[in-house]
């Protein structure tokens, strides 16, 4: 299961790695829509890659929970 998750988990950072930047470059395009808060706002920034961290965590545990349920005898068997 470490394995699963550990992988869905490092294609995340990846992701949010590349889209981090790109979002602070692009926000100031965005800035004339954004009403309350300023346009490099670093706690809006934190919690949409926390919560993006979060729901690929779940996206990943869920397969890989029910993926250990299955006799690896019978995994094979079927290919």
């Amino acid at each position: 299961m470490r394995m699963l998750i550990s992988r869905g988990l490092v294609l995340t950072a990846i992701g949010i790695a590349i889209g981090l930047p790109l979002t602070f470059a692009l926000a100031r395009l965005l800035a004339s829509l954004l009403f309350g808060v300023s346009a490099t706002d670093l706690i809006s920034f934190g919690g949409g890659a926390a919560a993006l961290a979060g729901v690929a965590m779940l996206a990943c545990y869920f397969p890989a929970r029910r993926a250990m349920r299955v006799d690896p005898m019978v995994a094979l068997r079927y290919e």
